[in-house]
């Protein structure tokens, strides 16, 4: 008879759990802003304003503008390039004949 195919398979090699360090010596991760205590830190999240919200869409909108002018210039940086083209080739095609 067929085994059933909706019981889930059990792992073939049971994890690992291998205990925190409790000794006094510390690696490099109390130069990166970890403290003595352990390592955690309380994160504070809470609701926008509406003047927030209005802050945050005018950074963004300020950043998307300076993209756009970049890009911008970089197409019309490429305009006398292209028209340099179509005057040589012009010309080339006028001195073909």
């Amino acid at each position: 008879m067929a085994e059933d195919s909706n019981r889930p398979e059990r792992p073939r090699v049971e994890p690992q759990i291998i205990p925190p360090d409790r000794s006094q010596h510390r690696s490099n991760w109390g130069l990166y802003g970890y403290t003595q205590s352990g390592g955690s830190h309380r994160l504070y999240v809470t609701r926008l304003g509406p003047l927030s919200v209005a802050l945050l869409m005018l950074a963004v909108a300020a950043i998307v503008a300076v993209i756009l002018f970049i890009v911008l210039g970089a197409v019309l940086l490429w305009i006398p390039v292209i028209a340099v083209l179509v005057v040589a080739a012009a010309i080339a095609s006028v001195f073909h004949r």
